[in-house]
């Protein structure tokens, strides 16, 4: 199984040194980013299996963030949110239901609950992947029933005469 990437996306840089911290033991790769445009400009390019981000972020709102890799993954690549200035369920509901969130968190959080709902999510994305083969891989199936269900005109009968 190929490593694992997961994009931090905070403006201040000890909030992503911790949330790094948070993930070091379980060898994923960890890429980084201080503002929403940094951000998705990133997961344009790294293509990560999750995203854990703060809220507010400079030059791309860290709700449109999410919004954006979800509608661009179709709802694939799972968003965290952690935030330090939304607080209360009529924030973390929005985020949920408009805009893609996968899971809300207010800071301070708790690192085993956050740790826990991501390692969650990122298995629940592997468990689909080894679930669903390629296109290659039905093709293949396909046509390997295909050449077993085809009769064979050398094991015909031989005719009466």
């Amino acid at each position: 199984m190929a490593e694992k990437k997961i994009l931090l996306v905070d403006y201040d840089s000890k909030s992503r040194e911790a949330l790094a911290a948070l993930f070091a033991s379980f060898h994923f790769q960890i890429i980084t980013a201080s503002d929403g445009l940094t951000a998705y400009e990133t997961f344009k390019i790294e293509n990560p299996d999750l995203v854990i981000l703060e809220a507010i972020l400079p030059k791309l709102h860290g709700f449109d963030l999410t919004r954006r890799i979800s509608q661009d993954s179709k709802g694939r690549v799972p968003v965290i949110i952690v935030t330090g200035l939304y607080r209360g369920p009529q924030y973390k509901h929005e985020a949920l239901t408009s805009f893609g969130a996968a899971a809300y968190f207010e800071k301070p959080f708790d690192g085993d609950s956050l740790l826990r709902t991501a390692l969650d999510l990122l298995k629940e994305k592997t468990d689909i992947g080894v679930i669903l083969p390629t296109a290659a891989e039905v093709m293949a199936y396909l046509s390997a029933r295909l050449r077993a269900e085809a009769p064979n005109p050398a094991a015909a009968p031989l005719g009466h005469g």
